[in-house]
């Protein structure tokens, strides 16, 4: 069985964190079943609940989808601004409140603004993707964010300290990626805006008939 300790919980906190910025439902489906399982102790109970865990896995479910379809995964992203910062910033505030080791304040400050950053990755990127005339880019993307996502927070819970470097080096890989693609993030929301202003005026163009003078 895995136990925390004070120098797992921040590594734990980071990668959670940053796991949280991608997909922060699949982050608390795993360690919610981690700790429900009794792999791992280091999981607080308010994470293994049954209906957080049913609740979890119903919003992973509806993301898994949702995120491989072209534009309808930014619009998700835009939904998920303030969700997915938020739950980074509550899954590291809660480990390490379990742990006793760290302040859940200090915890929850790292968890979110990693996850902020990692969200900012993963939106732009998407933007970036959007752009291609193909769905296919969309589909491969999520399923490598997925499989990363569950890969290093497996990983995390037996060597905190080695999932952190490997999530640092992917965030600050993907903040490096994301500045050579602000080209076709600018197109992108060009043609979301052009988009928007054709659906407007199709809207006044089908409107109701002028009423007849008599």
């Amino acid at each position: 069985m895995v136990t925390i300790t004070s120098v797992s919980v921040l590594p734990l906190v980071f990668t959670s964190g940053w796991a949280s910025g991608i997909n922060a439902y699949a982050v608390v489906l795993l360690l919610g079943v981690f700790g429900a399982t009794g792999v791992s102790d280091a999981v607080p109970e308010s994470l293994q609940r049954p209906e957080v865990l049913v609740t979890a896995a119903v919003l992973f479910l509806c993301e898994a989808v949702a995120d491989k379809i072209p534009y309808v995964d930014s619009a998700w992203d835009s939904v998920h601004t303030l969700i997915r910062p938020a739950a980074g910033a509550w899954v590291g505030a809660v480990l390490a409140g379990h742990s006793g080791s760290l302040n859940d304040v200090a915890a929850g400050l790292i968890g979110g603004s990693t996850a902020l950053a990692s969200h900012t990755v993963k939106a732009g990127t998407r933007m970036a993707i959007n752009t291609s005339p193909e769905p296919f880019s969309n589909i491969v993307v999520s399923l490598a964010e997925d499989l990363g996502v569950g890969g290093i927070v497996s990983f995390a819970m037996f060597h905190p300290q080695a999932a952190a470097i490997i999530a640092a080096v992917l965030l600050a890989a993907g903040l490096t990626v994301l500045f050579f693609l602000v080209s076709r993030i600018r197109r992108f929301l060009r043609r979301r805006a052009q988009l928007r202003e054709e659906k407007r005026l199709a809207s006044q163009v089908g409107g109701p008939p002028d009423r007849p003078p008599w």
